[in-house]
């Protein structure tokens, strides 16, 4: 079966939820926080194999000036099948009058983002203050 994108919010909290916990997130251990934020992110791509959720991208944007891609997600049985890419290049698209579109990737995935034309930001480096303790 192929694989279908769409921004609409079919999802429900058990699709992500697993999803997440496939790939060992700490997100998905939150799934009511998670869902809920999702619903109110301003863009959420998804793939689906039938009804089985198999990718997200999550995006915050101002509607403007900064898009910033939070997620990129693909779940372990899908992944090297150019799913993520694809998604990356549809969110490209979808923001290419933005001034910016950012994101914060894990060290191991640059090469990805710079074969999709992103490179390092001169002027800094991601930071975070992480409340796990505040569970749903």
């Amino acid at each position: 079966m192929a694989v279908v994108f769409t921004e609409e919010k079919k999802f429900t909290r058990e699709d992500i939820e697993g999803l997440f916990l496939s790939v060992n997130w700490e997100s998905g251990r939150y799934p009511n926080r998670l869902f809920k934020a999702l619903l109110h992110s301003s863009t959420v791509l998804t793939a689906w194999d039938g009804r089985k959720l198999v990718g997200l991208i999550r995006v915050l944007d101002d509607s403007e000036m900064l898009a910033y891609m939070h997620y990129v997600l693909v779940h372990p049985d899908y992944q090297g099948q150019g799913i993520a890419g694809q998604m990356v290049e549809v969110i490209k698209e979808k923001y290419k009058e933005y001034l910016y579109l950012e994101l914060s990737p894990e060290e191991s995935n640059t090469n990805f983002y710079k074969k999709h034309g992103f490179h390092r930001s001169p002027e800094g480096v991601a930071m975070q203050i992480c409340n796990f303790n505040n569970k749903d």
